[in-house]
């Protein structure tokens, strides 16, 4: 048998962080070791993560190599400035009406100042420091994962000084056509200084990783030899969903993570409002249930409608909490952002959902690739945020599935989106570069 290889994986977000950002490469480190690779994690020592969920360190693999640098953050500074600002580390910030000038200053000073993000400190040190831990430790094949898309600035700058040195750039997200990139209130010479960044990480990674098809397309057009790896659900996680009659004692629409107001379904709380003053036997069985954290604004429009009764938030849960919830509800909500250029964005949440079985409601953009999920898999409804009309329609078809007993689960093949599977194909990938 082949000895193992090793890859150093640069991410920001690892155990004790919470929230989306760490399962892709925690997933991806567990699963390595069976394909003939052996991960080594470099993340900093003292980051500011938005969220933590200290019961994902025991999913951390036995024996894993962890390299920590220190790392400087200017949060504190934000913070002082305008409490709101806290949601600036999650890539949160207010919208619209609800701007004041502290936050309007606060997301120039962002745009502008921290190009491509606060985490930039971090880049000069990393490389420096990594330039040497590579040669002494014989690792020819690194992975970067973004945002935050600082990190793609480390590979480039190992690229650059080690030319030998395989670099698989991860994109989690789009960097300049993700839907905040346009709010960032962004100078002509700033947004040139972003592109500029990011043509280069596509130009000179040997592989760009995208997590959905589209953004794929998107970066080879734009010069990155990229291919799609979607996220996706460990079979591991599912496993302690519970019984089937333990769904059935309410109609349940549950949100699990994070909500902010860039995704904010709005005419899904006008459609269950309109549902709950005129459906007596809808209002007497339904509940919308909450569990990761929700914008402030969004909680309180809810509350100030016909749902403040029917409303249950259960605040940031722990990882295997946050799987119960799912496996416990009749339909899962799912949002992104509205515009077009968001087609392509496929949040992880998606593939945790599926492994329930139960059925999912999703916001977003036409002809999203979401939607083409959930064609193949059978497992819900994609919707547009003009789809009113349509979107009653579902839920009350779905509420009288759910009074007959008769719930059904998804009956499309999901396999194919398993960690293991996904993670085969990346291992594919190093073994093609290195």
């Amino acid at each position: 048998m082949n000895p193992q290889k090793k890859v150093l994986i640069i991410t920001y977000y690892w155990p004790p962080a919470g929230g989306p950002g760490v399962q892709r490469w925690l997933k991806f480190a567990k699963y390595l070791p069976g394909s003939g690779w052996t991960p080594v994690i470099y993340t900093p020592e003292n980051p500011s993560y938005p969220l933590t969920d200290e019961s994902l360190m025991k999913e951390v693999p036995e024996g894993i190599e962890i390299v920590r640098t220190p790392i400087w953050e200017p949060y504190q500074l934000a913070e002082k400035l305008n409490k709101s600002n806290k949601k600036f580390k999650a890539g949160q910030f207010d919208v619209g009406k609800n701007q004041s000038w502290k936050s309007r200053l606060s997301i120039w000073v962002r745009g502008n100042f921290f190009i491509p993000d606060a985490r930039v400190f971090w880049v000069k040190p990393s490389v420096t420091f990594l330039e040497k831990y590579l040669k002494e430790n014989n690792i020819s094949i690194i992975v970067t994962s973004g945002p935050p898309h600082s990190l793609h600035l480390i590979g480039l700058g190992l690229k650059k000084k080690l030319p030998n040195l395989k670099w698989v750039a991860d994109f989690r997200d789009p960097w300049t056509e993700i839907s905040y990139y346009k709010h960032l209130k962004l100078t002509r010479r700033s947004d040139q200084k972003h592109r500029r960044m990011e043509s280069d990480v596509f130009k000179n990674a040997d592989v760009t990783l995208a997590t959905s098809y589209t953004d794929a397309e998107n970066f080879r057009k734009n010069g990155a030899n990229a291919v799609c790896i979607t996220n996706g659900f460990d079979g591991s996680d599912a496993a302690v969903k519970p019984a089937v009659q333990d769904r059935s004692s309410k109609f349940t629409l549950s949100y699990i993570g994070v909500l902010e107001q860039l995704r904010n379904p709005e005419v899904l709380w006008t459609v269950l409002d309109e549902l709950v003053r005129t459906h007596a036997d809808f209002a007497e069985h339904f509940v919308l249930k909450f569990a990761g954290r929700v914008d402030d604004k969004i909680m309180e429009t809810i509350k100030n409608s016909g749902l403040k009764n029917h409303v249950t938030d259960l605040g940031y849960l722990s990882h295997d909490r946050a799987v119960e919830e799912m496996s416990g509800s009749t339909l899962l909500l799912i949002t992104n952002f509205p515009n077009n250029s968001s087609r392509g964005i496929i949040p992880g949440k998606i593939f945790e959902y599926l492994a329930t079985g139960n059925q999912i409601i999703s916001f977003g953009p036409r002809d999203a690739d979401v939607a083409a999920i959930l064609n193949e898999t059978k497992a819900g409804k994609h919707f547009s945020y003009q789809d009113t009309g349509q979107i009653t329609d579902f839920i009350l078809e779905r509420f009288e599935i759910w009074k007959s007993g008769m719930l059904t689960e998804n009956k499309g093949s999901i396999d194919r989106f398993s960690r293991k599977n996904l993670t085969g194909e990346l291992a594919e990938i190093l073994d093609q570069i290195s």
